[in-house]
């Protein structure tokens, strides 16, 4: 890996074309694996959106927010200014499409250019970047998903598999996709998300075969034949009872309790509105709540599903990422902007704040 020193500068980001769906893409060309360190200065503040697209939200350790833009790097909140780090500070990736955290507390993320970790460097006391993109193990693919695990291992799938880094390297980890390919969106193989659940069970999404657990030796695929709403998942999620939910492109959201599917969706006129789900997110009471493309989000008490869209402040009509942070306070994100949920409407938070 060669080491990068880059000058920090305050930058000036040009708008992007908004894609409002649960997969927007954006076009680059990978970079190679190197190191960077992160800088502390803010981005000048040209206007007060922090991105015109939020992919992604997260909270680390010190309470401070990594937020995942579609073209603009990642955003990074410390308390009191946001820092953007793209390819212009030597982070390897515009569009974030992933943020996990590791057992060691690095952040990792995929991006449209390969993996990127935040570690803290002990030798010489510093925070860096470390990009991972080889060219001839990933092929120039984008990245749609990461997750660490409780074993130390982190799960990154592509446009074409998954990959997994052991704390030494990445392998290609094979799934026993069927022979014939039914996904149309993107490329079969895409694996929009990886997730552990409470028995150490790891799950993997993908475009057109359902979904698939892997139990460390083998794998069983659930599919509609098996009861779920639709074979191409966009998110999986486990609930505080152990139930799984999935988020699909086209069938609204499954519930497995490891016996039965329990399915919602437009069909049911009870539940959401569209049924292409992003997001699926379980609140610390206990609500699920889901996205509906085009119709903000909806909160799931296990008996009633209640809509949150414009008319309560969220002018996210196509929600990307649903999360709530160590205050217990609800984030949105999406195309439109970054949300916070005040217990009845949504509030706008842009660069200016207000964060708390």
């Amino acid at each position: 890996m060669n080491i990068l020193n880059p000058s920090i500068a305050y930058v000036l980001f040009s708008s992007i074309i908004l894609l409002y769906s649960c997969r927007a893409q954006t076009q680059s060309e990978p970079s190679t694996s190197t190191k960077s360190t992160p800088a502390n200065q803010a981005l000048l503040l040209v206007d007060q959106d922090i991105a015109e697209y939020i992919r992604n939200i997260y909270q680390d350790k010190n309470g401070h927010f990594w937020l995942g833009t579609n073209g603009h790097g990642v955003a990074h909140y410390n308390g009191i200014t946001i820092s953007y780090f793209s390819n212009a500070e030597g982070f390897g990736g515009q569009q974030i499409t992933g943020i996990s955290e590791d057992l060691d507390k690095n952040i990792w993320f995929s991006t449209d250019q390969g993996i990127v970790k935040y570690e803290w460097d002990s030798r010489d006391d510093k925070k860096q970047f470390i990009n991972y993109s080889d060219k001839k193990l990933f092929a120039g693919q984008r990245f749609w998903s990461i997750y660490a695990d409780s074993k130390g291992k982190v799960w990154a799938g592509a446009e074409r598999g998954i990959y997994r880094y052991d704390g030494e390297s990445w392998t290609i980890f094979e799934i026993p996709y069927p022979d014939k390919i039914t996904g149309t969106f993107i490329t079969a193989g895409t694996t929009w998300s990886i997730a552990e659940d409470s028995e150490d069970n790891m799950w993997f999404s993908t475009n057109g075969y359902g979904a698939y657990k892997y139990d460390g030796k083998s794998f069983t695929q659930y599919t509609k034949e098996d009861g779920l709403t639709d074979n191409s998942v966009d998110n999986i999620m486990e609930d505080s009872n152990g139930n799984m939910w999935f988020g699909t492109r086209h069938g609204g959201v499954s519930r497995y309790d490891g016996k039965t599917f329990t399915n919602y969706s437009s069909r049911d006129g009870n539940s959401i509105t569209n049924d292409e789900v992003c997001a699926i997110y379980e609140d610390s009471k206990g609500n699920i709540w889901v996205s509906s493309e085009g119709y903000g989000v909806y909160r799931y008490d296990g008996k009633t599903f209640a809509n949150y869209s414009q008319a309560e402040g969220l002018g996210v009509s196509a929600a990307q990422t649903i999360y709530e942070d160590k205050e217990g306070r609800l984030w949105v994100g999406g195309g439109g902007g970054l949300y916070r949920f005040d217990g009845q409407k949504f509030v706008n938070i842009t660069k200016y704040g207000p964060w708390e």
